[in-house]
C-alpha cells in the first residue's frame, strides 16, 4: 500500500467527508470520528512519502493517477518541500479536529456532520494543493479549500456569515485570476502538467502573455495568502471563524497559496527571468509594507483574534520579502517561516479558543490571571508570543535569522532594517499579551463552560495546546536539521548551479 502513500494523503479524508453525513445521521459522533481517522491516516501516509523522498536524496516521487502517463494524465509530484509541507497540513489538521469536538458536542447531528464534512474537505484542498503535480488540478483543490473555508467561516456565528461573503466575493476574484493565468499558460505551451510547463514555457518567456500570466498568479495567489493590500477579506474571517476551526484556517489556509506561489516563481518560470524577477521586485514592496502595517494595526486592537489577524498579515510579508530576495538564504527563510508560523499562529488560536469556550469572550484586557485559571494555555502563549517576536531557541528566531542572511547575501540592507523594526513592534503587542496573562490582577470573568479541573479545558483541548507549544522549540531546535535534511534537498534549480 506505500506505492499508493500520495494519493491516500488526498483519498482518505475525501472518502470520510464524503460519507461523514450519512454516519452522522446513524450516530452524531460517528461520522466526525470517521473523519478524524481518515486525517490521522493522510498524516501517517504523508510521514511515509515524506521518509520515502528524504532516503532517495531527495528525488520527485511522481505518482500517476490511474496509471495515465503526463502531460495526458494528472499527477502527484513529491519534493522534500511540498512533503514536509504535507505533514505540517495534516498534523496541525489532525490537532484541530481533535481540539474542535467539545465545540460541536451539544450540537445536533446535522451540524455536527456538517461541520467535520467542511473541516475533512478543507484538508483535502489545501493537501491537495501542496502535492498536485497539475495547474489545472491546483484549481480544482484551490476551490475545494476555498468552499470549505467559507463554510467553515460562516459557522461562527452572526457576523461570521458577512465575513464570510466578504472572503467569497474576494476569494472567487482571486480564483478566477489563478484560473486566467492558467488559460493563458496553455494557450502559449498546450500544457498543464508543471513540469512539461516548465520546459514548454521557455521560448515564451518574453512574450506579454507570460507576463499577463505571472501577473495573474501574483495577484491571485496574493488574494489567498492574504498578502498586503490583498488581505481585505482576511481580519474578519479569522475573527469570526468558527473558534473550532479557527485554529487550522489561520495556520494553514494561506500557506497552500504560498507555496503554490513559491512553486511558479521558482520551478516552472525560473526566477531568473526579467518578468519574474520584476513580479518579484513588487512583491518585495507589497511585503513591506504588509510587515510594518500590519505589525502596526495589529497594536491598535484589542479583540486577541482580531490582533493576531492582522499580526498575520505582517508574517506574510515575512514570508513575501523572503521570496523577493532571490537568493537561498532568503528562499530557505521563506520556506521556514512558513512552517514555523503555521505552528506558531495555530498554537495562539487554539488558546484563543479555548479562552472562548470556557469564558465566552477574548478581550485583550480581561485576561489577567489566565495563567493561574489556565496554565498550560498561558505558557503555550507565552511560547509562541516570543518565536513571533524571534527570540531563541523557539522556531521563529531561525526563519529570522535566514531572512536576514538572505537580505545580507544580497546587500538588500533596506530588508534587515525592516525585520529589525517588525521585531520590535512584534514585541509590543506580544508583551503586552503576556503582561495581561501573567502580570494583571486577575479579572472577573462569567464561566460559560466552568471548568474546576487543574487543566482548565477539557482534555481533548488542552493536548492540542500542549503540543503546539511542544512543537515551538522542537521546530526550534530542530531547524538546522529541516534546512540541512529537508529544505536544502528540494532546492530550485537556479540555486544548486
Amino acid at each position: 500500500m506505500t506505492q499508493h502513500a500520495p494519493v491516500l494523503i488526498v483519498l482518505l479524508p475525501l472518502t470520510a467527508s464524503l460519507l461523514c453525513m450519512l454516519f452522522s445521521r446513524i450516530s452524531k459522533n460517528l461520522g466526525s470520528w470517521i473523519v478524524m481517522a481518515s486525517i490521522a491516516g493522510a498524516f501517517a501516509n504523508a510521514c511515509i512519502v515524506l521518509q520515502r523522498v528524504l532516503e532517495s536524496g531527495g528525488k520527485t516521487w511522481h505518482y500517476w493517477m490511474g496509471g495515465w502517463e503526463p502531460p495526458i494524465g494528472i499527477e502527484f509530484a513529491l519534493d522534500p518541500l511540498n512533503s514536509i509541507l504535507a505533514v505540517v497540513v495534516t498534523f496541525i489538521s489532525l490537532m484541530v479536529s481533535l481540539y474542535s469536538r467539545p465545540f460541536v458536542k451539544d450540537e445536533d447531528w446535522l451540524h455536527v456532520g456538517g461541520y467535520y464534512t467542511l473541516f475533512g474537505l478543507l484538508t483535502v484542498g489545501l493537501s491537495g494543493m501542496i502535492i498536485t503535480g497539475d495547474v489545472f488540478n491546483l484549481y480544482v483543490y484551490l476551490e475545494i479549500m476555498s468552499l470549505s473555508g467559507y463554510g467553515l467561516i460562516a459557522l461562527g456565528g452572526r457576523k461570521s456569515m458577512l465575513a464570510a461573503f466578504r472572503y467569497l466575493l474576494i476569494g472567487t476574484i482571486g480564483a478566477s485570476l489563478y484560473l486566467l493565468g492558467v488559460g493563458y499558460l496553455y494557450a502559449m505551451t498546450g500544457t498543464l502538467n508543471m513540469a512539461d510547463l516548465a520546459a514548454r514555457v521557455v521560448p515564451h518567456l518574453n512574450s506579454p502573455l507570460f507576463a499577463i500570466a505571472v501577473a495573474c498568479f501574483i495577484i491571485g495567489f496574493g488574494i489567498k495568502m492574504a498578502l498586503f493590500p490583498l488581505h481585505g477579506w482576511q481580519p474578519d474571517a479569522y475573527t469570526f471563524a468558527h473558534p473550532g476551526a479557527a485554529a487550522f484556517i489561520a495556520g494553514c489556509m494561506s500557506k497552500a497559496p504560498a507555496y503554490a506561489l513559491i512553486r511558479f516563481v521558482y520551478y516552472i518560470f525560473k526566477v531568473d527571468n526579467p518578468v519574474v524577477q520584476s513580479a518579484l521586485n513588487v512583491l518585495g514592496i507589497l511585503g513591506v509594507a504588509g510587515i510594518l502595517i500590519g505589525s502596526i494595526m495589529a497594536m491598535a486592537q484589542y479583540d486577541f483574534r482580531r490582533m493576531l489577524a492582522y499580526s498575520s498579515v505582517a508574517q506574510i510579508g515575512y514570508i513575501a520579502i523572503g521570496l523577493a530576495m532571490g537568493n537561498m538564504y532568503g528562499f530557505i527563510g521563506a520556506v521556514l517561516h512558513a512552517i514555523n508560523h503555521a505552528f506558531m499562529k495555530s498554537s495562539l488560536f487554539l488558546v484563543i479558543g479555548g479562552i472562548e469556550y470556557r469564558f465566552g469572550e477574548v478581550n485583550l484586557y480581561r485576561l489577567g490571571g489566565m495563567n493561574k485559571k489556565m496554565t498550560i494555555s498561558t505558557i503555550t502563549v507565552l511560547l509562541a508570543s516570543l518565536s513571533m517576536i524571534g527570540l531563541p531557541p523557539t522556531c521563529g528566531f531561525f526563519s529570522k535569522w535566514y531572512l536576514m542572511l538572505g537580505a545580507y547575501t544580497g546587500a538588500q540592507y533596506f530588508y534587515i532594517a525592516v525585520l529589525v523594526i517588525s521585531s520590535l513592534l512584534n514585541a509590543i503587542y506580544f508583551f503586552r499579551i503576556i503582561e495581561q496573562m501573567f502580570i494583571q490582577r486577575e479579572a472577573s470573568l462569567t464561566e460559560v463552560h466552568p471548568h474546576k479541573g487543574k487543566l482548565g479545558l477539557p482534555l481533548s483541548m488542552v493536548i492540542p495546546i500542549l503540543v503546539g507549544g511542544i512543537m515551538i522549540l522542537v521546530l526550534g531546535f530542530c531547524s538546522v536539521d529541516i534546512v540541512t535534511d529537508v529544505v536544502k534537498l528540494g532546492l530550485p534549480e537556479v540555486f544548486l548551479r
